[in-house]
């Protein structure tokens, strides 16, 4: 099985087609709902935004808390969908990659296609597994959103599979 190594470019990614499975490795950042809405407002009013998105993957997920001791609690992954709305602009900034599970909207499959991106889907009912798979996590921006903040994850061998590829093609 491929492993995929964040940050990385999207020129890495091409070889990357719908329906692989992989492993994804490396530093990745975390952001649902109300981040998404964050950054993208911050975009939209020319400032500059608190986490850098070039070369960037983002993980769709909001962590439960974590027991002392622990890294980090289950982090499964939400509906993709409900970012869709922020993705197209995202994605300009130069994000290449995207976590979560579920179908994305055409608009969402064309702007991966034209940013040459990539959407992976990872296992929904899954997070005590995933958060094995976590070695690292800090709240990088936006504290105030608790669990909705934006997070750093390091992750090693986190499973995935590529749903949307970099030419658009939809699994």
């Amino acid at each position: 099985m491929k492993t995929v190594h964040f940050p990385t470019s999207k020129e890495e990614l091409k070889s990357l087609k719908a329906g692989e499975i992989v492993y994804l490795s490396g530093r990745i950042i975390t952001g649902r709902d109300q981040a998404h809405k964050r950054l993208t407002e911050t975009l939209k009013a020319g400032k500059k935004l608190p986490v850098e998105l070039k070369g960037q993957a983002i993980y769709y997920v909001g962590p439960t808390p974590c027991k002392k001791g622990e890294i980090i609690g289950a982090c499964g992954p939400t509906t993709s969908r409900r970012m869709d709305a922020f993705t197209p602009s995202l994605l300009k900034q130069g994000l290449t990659a995207m976590i979560g599970k579920g179908n994305r909207s055409e608009e969402v499959r064309i702007a991966i296609k034209k940013e040459k991106a990539v959407y992976f889907s990872t296992l929904g009912g899954a997070a005590a597994y995933l958060k094995k798979r976590v070695l690292a996590a800090k709240i990088i921006a936006y504290k105030d959103l608790g669990p909705e903040a934006v997070y750093e994850l390091e992750i090693k061998e986190f499973p995935a599979i590529v749903w949307i590829d970099s030419r658009g093609k939809s699994l």
